[in-house]
């Protein structure tokens, strides 16, 4: 692959990391290897290509790691979530009136740019947003959960973040959905 000359800006899924690591993230996307990098690392792409698919997954999750949570409503890719409120996931609490009673909807919705990358990603996203169904803020109880769930989750976030900051500066996408049969 051709190098990328990625300016700084491209940085900015980093910039809570050490100057030292961004450096490094910099330098692979100066020489054009990041993508390649990631490629090496996760070779495919996860195969839950439908909503019905990625709610059972969640749901089984949910199932296996936190029971006392409420059943999830609704588990869906969207593809506004990127653009519009520039995450990679949400959990909402949607109350609503029916009848006389007050009925809450769990709704966790991933960022359709997930539908296609790997296993490991989606895995890290989801456990972000099951961990929101116990713990609602990012502090340390809700990171613990995290690890819990998923013990690589925080190296899994860097490396979204490393294929985050491939896209921002201009790289393609690295993993195309399965070709039709």
């Amino acid at each position: 692959m051709s190098p990328v000359a990625a300016p700084r800006s491209a940085l900015k899924y980093l910039a809570a990391y050490p100057p030292t690591l961004q450096q490094q993230a910099q330098q692979l996307l100066d020489s054009g290897r990041l993508a390649d990098w990631l490629l090496e690392k996760y070779p495919q792409a996860h195969g839950l290509r439908t909503d019905g698919a990625l709610y059972r997954h969640v749901e089984a999750l949910r199932q296996e790691h936190m029971r006392q949570t409420p059943r999830l409503d609704r588990v869906l890719y969207d593809s506004k979530i990127h653009v519009v409120r520039h995450a990679l996931g949400l959990h909402t609490l949607v109350s609503r009136v029916q009848g006389g009673r007050l009925k809450a909807q769990h709704e966790i919705r991933i960022g359709a740019l997930f539908r296609d990358a790997p296993a490991p990603f989606l895995s890290m996203i989801v456990v972000h947003e099951l961990a929101h169904l116990k713990e609602r803020e990012h502090d340390r109880a809700f990171y613990r959960l995290c690890e819990h769930l998923e013990p690589d989750y925080h190296r899994l976030e860097l490396d979204v973040r490393l294929y985050l900051t491939h896209l921002e500066a201009g790289g393609g996408r690295l993993w195309a959905p399965p070709a039709a049969a």
